[in-house]
């Protein structure tokens, strides 16, 4: 006997968000890994300017939703996959 219809299909969508998986970790990765380099800058602007840039603030802001809508799509709390695949958050 063969397999269930649905079986397949429930097979074949969990390979498919296990490649998206895969892809958005190392977007994860990479964004941490941003999220870091906008810290530094900040401290930077705070040290020597007294204040921190509002550009940044703002950006900083939206990375760390879009890192937290990464992680909820990586760990099954959603199934909306994060930007590129959805708008940016604001």
């Amino acid at each position: 006997m063969g397999e269930h219809p649905d079986a397949t299909a429930g097979t074949r969508n969990i390979l498919l968000r296990g490649l998206f998986m895969v892809f958005m970790g190392l977007v994860f990765h990479l964004s941490g890994t941003l999220l870091f380099v906008v810290a530094v800058v900040q401290f930077a602007f705070a040290l020597i300017g007294g204040a921190p840039n509002a550009r940044l603030v703002s950006f900083g802001r939206s990375l760390g939703r879009y890192v937290q809508q990464n992680a909820d799509f990586l760990s099954f709390v959603t199934e909306e996959k994060p930007f590129p695949f959805s708008d940016w958050p604001t």
